[in-house]
C-alpha cells in the first residue's frame, strides 16, 4: 500500500464545510464549475501523484541535479512528469478559457497545489515556476509575448522562473546590478549574474523563459529604476529558429533538501549579446513582479503544508505500527509491547502536528478563497474588502506554515525515534526539505516587518481591521455552542490583546521610533500567525459541532449554512471527533503561547538594539 502523504478528506471537509466553496461557483467567472467537478479535479491531482510523482520522490533525492558541460542535469523521469501537468491542465489551470485554461479557482488549484507539494515537493516546483512566469506575461506582457511564449509554457515544453537574487542583492532588491542596455530595435541587451534561481536550467525542458528584474542604464536609483524582461534561454533568430542568447548556467547549488529542483547560477551578457524583451514600462518591474512573487508567497506556505502533511502521515503510520514499552501504569513485563500511539507523549507530538498542517491549510486555503472574491467578484467594493483582507493575511500565510512546518516535521522525526534520524525512514527526508521555507520569497524577519510596518497602518488599518472583524464573526457564531464557548471566550481575549499591544506598538511608531517600533516584528507576527490558526481552528470545530449535535439547529455554521439533520457515517464521526479534539489542543497548548509574546512585545528594554556587534565575539 502507498505511503500516505495527504487527506482528500479532509481536503473535501475544508473547501466544502468550511469555506463552502458552492459560493464560488455563483460567481460569472467560475458558474461553469461545481463543486462535483471540483472533486473531480482533486481526484486526479492524487491519481497523477500515485502514478508520477511519489515513486521518484526519495530518487530524486539520492540522485541530486548535476553541471554536467554547462547544462544541469535532473532527475529522467522529470520531462515525463512535467508533460503530463501540462497534459491534465495544471500549469495553465487558472488561467482564462480564451487562454487556452480552465478558468479554475484560484482556491481549487491551491488544494490541488498542496497535494503535489506532499507527494513530491521537488518535482512539483516545475510546473508551478512556469504557471507564475506565465501569469507576469499574460498580466503585463504585450500580445508578441504572450503568443511567442505561453503556448510553449504551458505544454510544459518551456521553463518558466523568476529571476530576481544577485551575488550582492538578496531582500534589497534595490541594490541589484544586472543591466539592460537598449538596442535601438525594440529589446534590450542584458548583462550582470543571478543566483538561486530555481529551476533556472535543467535538461526537462527545451528552454528556460527567465521573468528577470534588471537596470536599464540611465534608470533611477533605487526600486524605482527596477525594469521586468522576458529574457530565453534560447532565442529566435531571423529565421524563425531557436539560438542561444548568450545565458550561460556557471553553477548549481547542492541544497540541504529540495534537492530534486535544480538552483541555478547564471550569467548573462558575457558576449554582450543577451536579448532581453522588456514587459510593460519601463522601471515597473518591481511592481509587476511583486503580482508573482505574493502568489508565490502564499505558493510557499502550501510548500511548506504540503510537507508537513507528509511527515504526519509517515509518522502517525509507524506510530500505529511500531511496539516499545507498555502503558505508563502497567509493570507487568510479561504483556507484550504497545503500539507507540498509545502512549501520551506520542499523541501530543502527533497532536501537534495535525494542528499545524491541518490549521495552516485551513489558513491558506482561506487565503486562497480571499483571492478569489479579490480577483473574480463583481462588485467593486466587494474585490477592495478581499484584496485588503489578502494583503493582510499573506506575509501569515506564508510564514506560520514554514516556521512551524519545520517544528511540525521535527515532531515527525522525534516521533521515529533514532528510526527517523535515518535515511531508510522518510522523515529525514522532509525535514531537510522542510527547512528552505522560512527563507524562500522573503525571509520571517522581511515578512515581520511587511506586517507591522506596512500591512497593519495601511488604509489607515483598514486591512488589520477587517480581520479582526472576520475573526470576531467566528467568535460570536461558535459561543453559541456551549461546547465551544470556553474558546471563543479564550480567542476573545487574544484578539483583544492583539488589539492592546498593537494600539502600543503603534504609539512608537508615532513617536518616530521607528527602530523600536520594528525591533520585535518577527516576534509580532509570530503572535497573530498564531492567532490566525487558532480562529482556522475554531471555525473548523463550529462545522465539526454543528454536524454532531444538529440539534442545536438554531446556531449557523461557519460559512453560514444552517445546520444539517443528516447523520454522518461511524468514519466520518470518528473524523471529526478528531478535527474537535485537535482544536481542543490547538486552545490548551498552543494559543497560550501568546501570552510570552504579548510580555516580551510590551516591554521597553530592547536588547536587540542596545547590543552592539563586537560584543558577540570572544
Amino acid at each position: 500500500m502507498a505511503q500516505k502523504y495527504a487527506s482528500a478528506q479532509n481536503l473535501q471537509f475544508l473547501l466544502n464545510e468550511v469555506l463552502s466553496i458552492t459560493e464560488l461557483c455563483r460567481l460569472p467567472a467560475y458558474e461553469e464549475h461545481s463543486p462535483e467537478t471540483f472533486t473531480m479535479l482533486l481526484d486526479t491531482a492524487f491519481e497523477l501523484c500515485d502514478a508520477y510523482l511519489k515513486p521518484i520522490h526519495e530518487e530524486m533525492d539520492r540522485d541530486e541535479p548535476q553541471l554536467v558541460d554547462g547544462k544541469i542535469r535532473v532527475h529522467p523521469k522529470m520531462r515525463e512528469v512535467v508533460k503530463q501537468m501540462a497534459d491534465a491542465g495544471w500549469i495553465s489551470a487558472i488561467f482564462d478559457y480564451d487562454d487556452g485554461g480552465m478558468q479554475l479557482p484560484i482556491t481549487i488549484n491551491s488544494a490541488a497545489g498542496f497535494v503535489f507539494n506532499a507527494a513530491n515537493y521537488s518535482a512539483s516546483v516545475y510546473p508551478f515556476l512556469t504557471t507564475g512566469a506565465a501569469g507576469l506575461i499574460k498580466s503585463f506582457g504585450s500580445e508578441a509575448l504572450q503568443k511567442t511564449y505561453l503556448p510553449k509554457m504551458f505544454s510544459g515544453e518551456w521553463q518558466g522562473t523568476m529571476a530576481l537574487t544577485e551575488p550582492n542583492a538578496g531582500s534589497s532588491l534595490s541594490d541589484i546590478t544586472t543591466t539592460a542596455t537598449a538596442a535601438g530595435d525594440g529589446t534590450y541587451r542584458i548583462q550582470g549574474q543571478k543566483i538561486y534561481i530555481s529551476c533556472g536550467d535543467h535538461d526537462a525542458c527545451d528552454n528556460v523563459i527567465h521573468l528577470m528584474l534588471a537596470r536599464i542604464k540611465g534608470a533611477p536609483v533605487g526600486v524605482k529604476g527596477i525594469s521586468l524582461f522576458v529574457v530565453p534561454q534560447k532565442r529566435f533568430d531571423a529565421q524563425g529558429q531557436l539560438q542561444p542568447n548568450d545565458l550561460q548556467t556557471i553553477g548549481v547549488y547542492h541544497k540541504m533538501g529540495y534537492k530534486g529542483a535544480p538552483i541555478a547560477h547564471l550569467q548573462m551578457g558575457e558576449r554582450e549579446d543577451c536579448h532581453g524583451y522588456l514587459v510593460g514600462e519601463e522601471h515597473q518591474g518591481l511592481m509587476y513582479m511583486f503580482k508573482m512573487m505574493n502568489e508565490a508567497r502564499i505558493g510557499v506556505g502550501m510548500n511548506a503544508a504540503g510537507i508537513a502533511s507528509a511527515a504526519y502521515y509517515a509518522s502517525l503510520a509507524y506510530a500505529m505500527e511500531r511496539p516499545q514499552g507498555r502503558k505508563i501504569d502497567n509493570k507487568d513485563l510479561s504483556q507484550p509491547q504497545v503500539p507507540i500511539i498509545q502512549h501520551a507523549d506520542v499523541k501530543r507530538m502527533l497532536l501537534f502536528q495535525r494542528a499545524v498542517v491541518d490549521g495552516s491549510l485551513a489558513l491558506l486555503l482561506q487565503a486562497s478563497y480571499y483571492a478569489d472574491l479579490a480577483k473574480a467578484h463583481p462588485d467593486h467594493a466587494v474585490r477592495e474588502k478581499y484584496e485588503l483582507l489578502l494583503d493582510f493575511l499573506t506575509p501569515i500565510a506564508k510564514t506560520y506554515p514554514s516556521e512551524m512546518g519545520v517544528q511540525s516535521t521535527s515532531a515527525a522525526v522525534q516521533c521515529l525515534g533514532g528510526a527517523g534520524y535515518c535515511r531508510d525512514f522518510p522523515v529525514e527526508q522532509y525535514y531537510r526539505e522542510a527547512r528552505i521555507h522560512p527563507i524562500h520569497e522573503g525571509t520571517t524577519g522581511i515578512h515581520g516587518l511587511d506586517l507591522l510596518g506596512r500591512k497593519v497602518t495601511m488604509k489607515q488599518g483598514q486591512a488589520f481591521g477587517l480581520f479582526l472583524s472576520e475573526v470576531q464573526a467566528t467568535i460570536q457564531a461558535a459561543a453559541e455552542h456551549t461546547a465551544l464557548k470556553a474558546e471563543a471566550d479564550q480567542l476573545q481575549t487574544a484578539l483583544q490583546e492583539l488589539q492592546t499591544t498593537t494600539k502600543q506598538l503603534l504609539t512608537l511608531a508615532q513617536q518616530g521610533q521607528t527602530e523600536a517600533f520594528l525591533a520585535d516584528a518577527t516576534l509580532y507576527l509570530e503572535l497573530t500567525g498564531i492567532i490566525a490558526i487558532a480562529w482556522q481552528w475554531l471555525k473548523q470545530g463550529l462545522c465539526c459541532q454543528t454536524v454532531l449535535h444538529p440539534e442545536e439547529n438554531n446556531a449557523t455554521a461557519a460559512n453560514g449554512n444552517t445546520a444539517t439533520l443528516i447523520r454522518p457515517t461511524a468514519k466520518k464521526l470518528a473524523f471529526y471527533e478528531g478535527k474537535l479534539q485537535t482544536m481542543r489542543y490547538f486552545f490548551a497548548y498552543e494559543l497560550p503561547k501568546t501570552a510570552g509574546l504579548h510580555q516580551r512585545l510590551r516591554q521597553q528594554n530592547f536588547v536587540t538594539i542596545a547590543m552592539q556587534g563586537e560584543w558577540f565575539e570572544d
